[in-house]
């Protein structure tokens, strides 16, 4: 269902009278077009789009107009604060053909949401999340035919933020520029849709109470780069991130957590981590925790969890499923986690267990326009 900009003001996105406006967006086509990847074959985030958007802000002048162009290379500063502080921010949404050949967004307005928080969080200017929705469209809409012809493809959109003034000086940045990038992709994980192996170990920590954990900062992500690599060392896909003297289980990788099995009180639960300033509030995880709770068919939980309460739990029996989320993978499914020198395996029947994969129908069916929803926003 295609959501109108009242809809998305009454969502807290929209009322920000010095933002730009996506009615005053210039737009200069590419001369020429770049060949269209095989959908079969894509590896994410290596292939790019004809188009691109900039918009830029300065401290004086305050926003400028929305430019859809040419995808290419960006001019900045040597001395930009995004270079040198990490005063920077992203987001990650996608697109998706359905086979009515109708291309969707997903509950774009979170996303948006979130951006703003993010960018309040860095220093960043603020602008009207429904006027940036309404210039991305436009963008999807120029280079739509990048959107794949494939149930197992999409079109990723990266929104991205940066503060670009030309100053070594740390402080709130004058400029800022604000732009978004297209690129289609396949799968997230070179393995497809396969459980994947983790590595526990309270050795690196990915974010901590009062930090940047629950914004979608870049700073986030490069610095888990290390911990990654270690994980791969010990013969593992993922980090599983931890916290705490007690040892939370926080995320896996760049994802969400769930863990579904029958807890302390003998109840069938579906639980993942609360979100207290050190987890990401995921698109996927917030459509998760909706879906199940409308089944209405055993407990959903926010709630602390373990590495005790997980290896007790193995032992007893008592876990059903384990598995990560986000825009990304949707549903990735956890096999096998090293924790302490032990491999702690999880029931994992099949590729996909049960639960993954009926959350993974759902939400796909709904992403590709194959379940109507008011979580589709029709471009």
């Amino acid at each position: 269902m295609m959501m109108c900009k009242g809809e998305l003001e009454n969502n807290g996105m929209a009322g920000n009278a010095s933002s730009f406006k996506a009615s005053d967006t210039v737009i200069q086509l590419a001369q020429t077009h770049k060949p269209k990847p095989d959908p079969n074959g894509l590896v994410f985030g290596t292939v790019f789009t004809d188009h691109m958007l900039t918009i830029e802000w300065i401290l004086e002048e305050g926003w400028q107009k929305p430019h859809i162009q040419p995808f290419g290379n960006l001019s900045i500063h040597p001395g930009c604060s995004a270079l040198h502080y990490s005063v920077q921010l992203f987001e990650g949404m996608k697109a998706y053909r359905g086979p009515d050949n109708k291309v969707r967004l997903f509950r774009p307005k979170i996303n948006m949401k979130r951006m703003l928080k993010s960018a309040h969080r860095a220093c960043l200017p603020s602008f009207d999340g429904a006027e940036l929705l309404e210039c991305i469209r436009k963008l999807v809409e120029v280079d739509q035919d990048w959107v794949p012809h494939s149930d197992s493809a999409s079109l990723y959109i990266r929104p991205t933020f940066l503060g670009t003034e030309p100053t070594l000086g740390v402080k709130k940045p004058s400029k800022a520029l604000l732009f978004v990038i297209l690129s289609p992709v396949g799968s997230y994980f070179s393995t497809g849709a396969k459980p994947v192996s983790l590595w526990a170990d309270s050795k690196y920590i990915r974010a901590w109470r009062g930090g940047t954990g629950d914004c979608k900062m870049g700073g986030n992500y490069g610095a888990s780069i290390y911990a990654q690599y270690e994980a791969v060392d010990y013969g593992c896909q993922q980090v599983l991130w931890l916290y705490g003297d007690d040892q939370q289980i926080t995320e896996v990788g760049t994802m969400n957590l769930f863990l579904y099995w029958i807890n302390e009180k003998e109840e069938e639960e579906l639980a993942t981590p609360p979100l207290d300033g050190i987890i990401l509030p995921g698109v996927t995880r917030q459509s998760i925790l909706e879906l199940a709770r409308k089944w209405g068919e055993f407990k959903v939980s926010e709630r602390y969890l373990t590495m005790a309460d997980l290896r007790q739990a193995l032992g007893e029996n008592r876990v059903r499923e384990m598995f990560g989320s986000g825009t990304a993978c949707v549903v990735s499914p956890v096999g096998r986690i090293l924790y302490q020198g032990e491999n702690l395996h999880i029931p994992c029947e099949g590729s996909f267990p049960p639960l993954a994969s009926r959350l993974l129908k759902e939400l796909t069916d709904i992403q590709y326009g194959r379940t109507p929803s008011d979580w589709s926003y029709i471009v």
